[in-house]
């Protein structure tokens, strides 16, 4: 068996190993076997019981603070098995450095890794961290409140009730990213052609609250992806793709996104498909199965995805991506989610668009957007919608 991101060789005893020490303490349960070869085959120590001992000692004096580890001596093959568990005081340091395992290696942790360490050790969240600027105000937020939960009057009382004042009248982070101006990363938006290299239109939403960032996405989206239809005597308004999953897209990348990387949430509009990027893997403790299953809510941002389950933009905690998935549920198309180290993309197919030649798509993307058109303005742009009696809002 070979060397993996949870288990880790050692021919005989040298202080590298607790560097691995503080990699498997900080982030993940491992072993580290000691009187084996980097290929796995057993070498035997001289003495294993002493080496232990050793082990031991050099674990409790070395690394801080002490994790939870346990020792194996194996007589018969003279080894010594070291586990050492995850632990809850993170940072946990040797020579005051943090450390993390890259595949079969141990690499010492960047500053923004350590910082996120620092908030799972101290069970705090990156939004209810102390903001930097106390001058914040709250108009977009007091509208959304007296418009969905029926509050009058924004005041310290009700700050601290939604978590966004702490007891001493301090501002965190969550109020910062629902104030009117702030100084996060916002929302990209681009609207490609029949290629990536044809960007039709671009919006950059920035400097506002995630509210109005919000906001203005879906004024973008149903600009561009819904329709009324002619049904009898009415025109019926709807969607190339479902409003619900792409607000539900939305929503979950503002509350789970990793607030303290330099990057904007990601709107990517094809004539097939849109793709919402949020910067930021998976919170630690949930897996992407259960990521993909919903039914777990581990948000990165609490206190942001409190205020969003309030003001009614996500459903309860855990069921965003079901929510999605019960979108198409009625439609012969299917989501699809992209879970990577840095970021996730949700990607949702436009209904009638997958089957869409090259020509097709073209057509689609040239439609001149804001006022209505007849199949007849339509058919002069190509023969996509001949046969349909559709009438465009795009």
């Amino acid at each position: 068996m070979r060397e993996t991101a949870n288990l880790e060789y050692k021919r005989e005893l040298s202080k590298s190993y607790l560097k691995t020490v503080s990699a498997f303490a900080n982030y993940g349960t491992g072993c580290i076997v000691f009187g084996v070869g980097d290929d796995g085959e057993p070498l035997g120590l001289e003495d294993p019981r002493a080496d232990a001992l050793r082990i031991e000692n050099a674990v409790n004096d070395s690394i801080v603070p002490v994790p939870d580890f346990s020792l194996e001596v194996d007589e018969q093959m003279r080894t010594v098995t070291l586990l050492v568990k995850e632990g809850a005081a993170k940072p946990y340091l040797y020579n005051g450095k943090a450390y993390r395992r890259a595949d079969s290696s141990t690499v010492a942790v960047s500053r923004l890794e350590h910082n996120r360490l620092v908030l799972a050790g101290s069970n705090t969240s990156f939004d209810a961290l102390e903001h930097a600027g106390q001058e914040l105000s709250f108009e977009a937020l007091s509208k959304e409140l007296l418009g969905k939960v029926g509050l009058r009057s924004l005041d310290s009382n009700a700050l601290k009730s939604l978590e966004l004042m702490s007891p001493d009248g301090m501002y965190n982070n969550a109020a910062a990213l629902l104030a009117d101006e702030n100084d996060f990363p916002g929302t990209d938006i681009a609207r490609f052609g029949e290629s990536i290299s044809i960007i039709l239109s671009r919006h950059t939403f920035e400097g506002t609250s995630v509210l109005e960032q919000m906001s203005a996405a879906m004024s973008v989206f149903d600009e561009h992806y819904t329709y009324e239809e002619i049904v009898g005597a009415e025109r019926v308004r709807k969607a190339l793709v479902p409003r619900e999953a792409f607000r539900e897209a939305l929503a979950n990348a503002i509350a789970h996104r990793a607030w303290d990387v330099p990057a904007r949430i990601g709107v990517s509009m094809f004539v097939d498909r849109i793709e919402v990027t949020s910067p930021g893997g998976l919170p630690d403790g949930i897996t992407e199965d259960q990521y993909l299953a919903g039914g777990l809510a581990v948000a990165r941002n609490p206190i942001v995805a409190n205020v969003l389950f309030r003001l009614g933009y996500v459903e309860r905690f855990g069921t965003g991506i079901p929510r999605i998935i019960d979108e198409y549920a009625a439609l012969d198309l299917s989501p699809s989610f992209e879970v990577g180290k840095s970021s996730i993309k949700v990607t949702l197919p436009v209904e009638g668009a997958t089957n869409l030649t090259e020509d097709e798509r073209k057509v689609l993307s040239s439609l001149p957007k804001g006022r209505m058109l007849t199949r007849a303005q339509i058919a002069e742009y190509g023969r996509f919608f001949q046969g349909q009696d559709h009438s465009f809002a795009q």
